[in-house]
């Protein structure tokens, strides 16, 4: 018995040491992979003027953070058609040699700089609190997986998807990233759970928590659990910034992606990455503070947009009547676009044949009121959208109120499972807090009462409103002086 413990002891303990070496061995090697990568990543020029509005704007798109409004609202009616890249939103078609290729919107990560000619593109993008954009996301996937329950079975929705798509040579929902992995994952889970409904016949169980009907969808508690949801949705605009998001144009994202994924010290790495690419944009806006982005979004950009695009007309006039017809667009008043309500795509109608526009430049402030009108009709579009879909699958009715009935423990697994997203997202507060108050003192009071640059009424300041008063005062003043001056002279004769 003692020989035999003598000789197994050895061998016990050069197992352990074996296991405890290679246990080590995986986490150097993934610190090692991590640390090239991020050696990589930040070894690139640094821009000259990175406030400075460069030949191609990248509107690097975060899922669910208010881009679209962004791009239907401001940039489609900057840009005319001719200088936005193919396919903005399908990367396999994008081709970035196309002759002025302006305008790049894409869901896509920041690995997308590779194909992009680095120095002469200006990056922007939107963030949202990560809490938020989780539960957007969560609510998005299902509404429009919920807009399959109109089929008779799972296999019939997803040939007739099919066959549409292939039909109308479109893309769609199911062609974008993350909503190409996502909404298959939700629909398959609706089918699945109805057909359960369907065979046992029993009524839905009620629950006071939209988020929590298991009856009918998958509940957020177990949505956020899934592989699915760790791999694409947690600490996603983190990893989109880095471009490492599992549609990465980097053969080594994947890699990088799972050694964080394993080893989550690692990740300050990526957040590091993360960090530096924000600070090196020319926009960074918040959700949250929507109607402060939208104001310094078209401070910042819009307004160097219109400089450049005025440049651009004046210099080279319309090879064909479509070209000139997009020019004299934007440079007319844009009150008269509106939006189509009745397309998926959202597209702008009522920007073509209107001989009777005014014709003068465009301002930012114009742009701003083109933007708040398109804005209501797309939130009114879209929210019709929801309710239709979300009828499916009563009693589940996502709200604003709805999250608040959210269990606290799910929030703070939430936030636990978000932490890079959450350190990302207080980073670009700060660069907001100091962007806006940039903008803000480089606005003049000539600038602001020819509407070059815009200011909402609530924004103003009272010391900006005593020099507008005092400005204003002035010139009446003297007026006044003179007409009085005028009568005494009168009288005198």
């Amino acid at each position: 018995m003692d020989l035999a413990v003598k000789f197994f002891l050895p061998l016990l303990l050069l197992g352990l040491v074996a296991v405890t070496f290679s246990q080590d061995d995986g986490y150097g090697q993934c610190e090692r992979t991590v640390m090239e990568w991020k050696s990589a990543a930040l070894d690139v020029d640094v821009k000259e003027d990175k406030h400075k509005l460069q030949e191609l704007l990248f509107f690097l798109h975060v899922p669910r953070t208010g881009g679209r409004s962004y791009f239907h609202c401001f940039l489609k009616k900057l840009y005319p058609n001719a200088l936005e890249c193919p396919h903005s939103y399908d990367k396999l078609r994008f081709d970035p040699r196309k002759p002025n290729c302006r305008l790049l919107v894409t869901h896509d990560d920041y690995s997308m700089m590779t194909k992009l000619p680095r120095k002469k593109t200006s990056v922007v993008t939107i963030l949202r609190n990560p809490t938020d954009r989780v539960f957007s996301t969560y609510e998005f996937s299902i509404e429009v997986a919920a807009r399959f329950l109109i089929y008779p079975n799972l296999t019939s929705a997803v040939r007739m998807a099919s066959r549409i798509r292939k039909k109308t040579n479109s893309v769609s929902t199911l062609d974008i990233w993350p909503w190409k992995y996502l909404v298959p994952w939700m629909r398959e889970d609706l089918f699945s759970r109805r057909d359960v409904r369907k065979f046992k016949e029993h009524n839905v169980t009620k629950s006071s928590d939209s988020y929590n009907v298991e009856d009918m969808a998958m509940p957020l508690h177990k949505y956020i659990k899934d592989p699915v949801a760790q791999d694409i949705i947690h600490n996603g605009a983190t990893f989109q910034v880095a471009g490492l998001t599992n549609n990465s144009c980097h053969a080594e994202s994947h890699e990088v992606r799972h050694c964080v994924h394993k080893y989550r010290s690692l990740g300050t790495h990526v957040l590091e990455v993360a960090r530096k690419r924000l600070d090196d944009m020319l926009y960074v806006g918040l959700t949250e503070d929507h109607k402060e982005s939208a104001t310094m979004f078209g401070n910042v950009v819009g307004s160097q947009v219109i400089s450049q695009l005025m440049e651009k007309s004046d210099k080279e006039p319309a090879v064909n009547s479509k070209q000139g017809q997009n020019l004299h667009i934007l440079k007319s008043l844009p009150s008269s676009i509106h939006l189509n309500r009745t397309t998926e795509n959202m597209n702008i109608e009522g920007t073509s044949g209107n001989a009777n526009v005014k014709n003068e430049n465009m301002t930012v402030g114009k742009l701003m009121q083109a933007y708040e009108s398109c804005t209501r009709g797309l939130r009114k579009t879209q929210a019709g959208r929801r309710t239709t879909s979300l009828q499916k699958i009563a009693p589940v009715n996502f709200s604003k109120e709805a999250r608040r009935k959210v269990p606290e423990a799910v929030l703070k697994q939430i936030e636990e499972l978000n932490s890079l997203d959450v350190e990302l997202y207080k980073h670009a507060q700060k660069l907001f807090a100091k962007q806006n108050k940039q903008t803000t003192q480089k606005i003049s009071v000539p600038e602001t009462l020819t509407g070059a640059l815009y200011i909402p009424s609530d924004a103003l300041s009272w010391e900006l409103l005593l020099i507008v008063l005092a400005s204003l005062t002035i010139p009446v003043s003297l007026f006044v002086y003179t007409q009085a001056r005028r009568r005494t002279f009168k009288v005198k004769i």
